[in-house]
């Protein structure tokens, strides 16, 4: 399988494919809005202004698995990221990232890009993975990684995917 093959739940209760994304480079962040990383949420927007004509796109999954940090409704949180931040990113419906309700696009995530020893479990709010245009995980990035130290890695696989 691949990231195309996966689904979640858009905002809208729909049920929307991966491949929607096809041929564009993706970073896929869990993210939360009471956290001490939320104004992660500025640079996100950000890089997906900045490079989406070029395929870059954005994805964010609201997860309440870390001290209880986004306990708000889907649209709240949607609402939230749209006001105090100005995301223009599709932000999904809220998720488990760990455990036995996590959902299948994580543990699929998770398997092909391990964290700090190896490890699979999602350990905080705003860990990032970075896709490449072909649907291979290529990067899991670190919560305390900021949104701009990825420039690198998303110009390169952009200009692969547009070469």
């Amino acid at each position: 399988m691949s990231f195309y093959d996966y689904k979640a739940t858009y905002r809208t209760s729909k049920e929307v494919g991966m491949d929607i994304f096809e041929g564009k480079v993706v970073l896929v962040v869990n993210t939360a809005s009471k956290c001490g990383f939320t104004p992660q949420f500025k640079g996100l927007e950000r890089l997906n202004k900045l490079y989406q004509d070029d395929g870059l796109c954005v994805i964010g999954f609201p997860c309440n698995q870390f001290a209880n940090q986004d306990p708000l409704s889907d649209q709240r949180i949607l609402g939230f990221c749209q006001k105090n931040y100005g995301v223009t990113f599709p932000v999904f419906a809220k998720i488990d990232v760990n455990g036995k309700d996590e959902h299948p696009l994580y543990k699929y995530l998770k398997g092909k890009a391990r964290g700090v020893f190896w490890s699979k479990r999602i350990k905080w709010n705003f860990t990032k993975f970075l896709i490449d245009h072909e649907g291979n995980v290529v990067q899991r990035y670190a919560p305390t990684t900021k949104p701009r130290n990825l420039i690198k890695d998303i110009e390169s696989l952009l200009e692969k995917a547009n070469a």
